[in-house]
């Protein structure tokens, strides 16, 4: 994985992310499985110019959902919790 954007995949924009945003300057991104904290550190500080203080990552397993007459899995997935230095912040929405 060399691409910024292969590592980083999207911002999560929940009620739970955005008052952690505004209160504890932490923003929840989906990443790659792969990827490890020292490249979601690398890409988010090249990606949002600000200085990342610390990354958490958990795996979210997937859910079991019915689909038609069986049952299917949905794929596990990666989230990271990447907190920025005091008084840095990180626009998801221009203009807004």
């Amino acid at each position: 994985m060399n691409g910024l954007y292969e590592i980083i995949k999207r911002p999560i924009i929940s009620e739970k992310s955005t008052l952690q945003s505004e209160t504890l300057h932490s923003y929840a991104f989906e990443v790659a499985v792969a990827a490890n904290r020292q490249q979601i550190h690398e890409s988010i500080e090249k990606l949002f110019k600000v200085k990342v203080e610390s990354v958490r990552t958990m795996i979210i397993h997937g859910k079991y959902k019915r689909a038609g007459r069986g049952i299917k899995k949905r794929a596990n997935w990666k989230k990271a919790v990447v907190t920025v230095k005091e008084g840095q912040k990180i626009e998801f929405f221009q203009g807004a």
